[in-house]
């Protein structure tokens, strides 16, 4: 094993706790010591390959995962897929070098929640793992193109009957998911509170039996929701604000 056995998992710890795999020694290396200099970031540990990725994912616990795709043992959509099955909880970011539609949306199906090119700059990639450990998905500008041009296909017509394990506010919730709303957003729509919405969102990935929001969207807008985008508004006439 590489630096994956660094640190030890300190749950209370306010900093953003990282994990770097990458099987390229001298960008990992840099990549860390990129990231270090960064407040609020805690490089916890690093790994050279997907088979290392897991195992440090089960022992660091880390916020986020940066994760390259090419790498020898385990490729990084198969150890996103695992880390994903058996730890929803922790952010993973694709960073790779591939623009391929294929690669970018395995990535999404596998569980990634964020898509980012190598040669990202500092922010960018600092913006990803914030935004990725507060919950929400990112891509850079150019995979964001293609995901809004897969989003912007018609879609099918929606199956009156497509997740009836769903009760209508989860089904309510998962529509506006599928159209490319935050969190925040769904609350302010539904005069809900944020913490509703995730619990909600909790919800609906176990029933879908989902890894993440990204594989969410995608098997919503299978099922032809999520068709209104930026119009999408709730279906009925919300109660006043209140708040569990």
């Amino acid at each position: 094993m590489s630096e994956a056995a660094l640190g030890t998992p300190m749950h209370d710890d306010p900093a953003i706790r990282v994990l770097l795999v990458d099987d390229h020694p001298v960008y990992r290396d840099g990549l860390a010591v990129l990231l270090r200099s960064i407040d609020g970031l805690d490089v916890v540990g690093t790994a050279a390959d997907g088979v290392e990725a897991v195992a440090a994912a089960d022992e660091l616990r880390p916020h986020v995962i940066v994760m390259d795709v090419q790498m020898p043992r385990l490729d990084g959509i198969e150890a996103t897929r695992r880390i994903a099955a058996k730890h929803p909880a922790i952010g993973i970011i694709v960073l790779t070098m591939s623009e391929a539609d294929e690669t970018v949306f395995d990535a999404m199906r596998a569980g990634a929640r964020g898509y980012l090119l190598k040669g990202s700059g500092q922010d960018d990639i600092s913006r990803a793992i914030h935004a990725v450990a507060g919950g929400d998905a990112i891509f850079g500008p150019s995979i964001a193109a293609r995901v809004a041009e897969f989003f912007d296909r018609p879609p099918t017509v929606a199956d009156p009957v497509a997740f009836p394990q769903l009760t209508a506010r989860e089904r309510e919730i998962l529509e506006l998911v599928a159209a490319g709303r935050s969190n925040g957003d769904i609350a302010r729509l539904l005069f809900l509170s944020p913490k509703t919405v995730r619990n909600n969102a909790s919800n609906i990935f176990a029933k879908l039996q989902v890894s993440g929001r990204a594989e969410a969207v995608i098997a919503a807008r299978d099922a032809g929701l999520g068709r209104g985008g930026d119009d999408v508004a709730p279906r009925h006439t919300p109660d006043p604000p209140r708040y569990p």
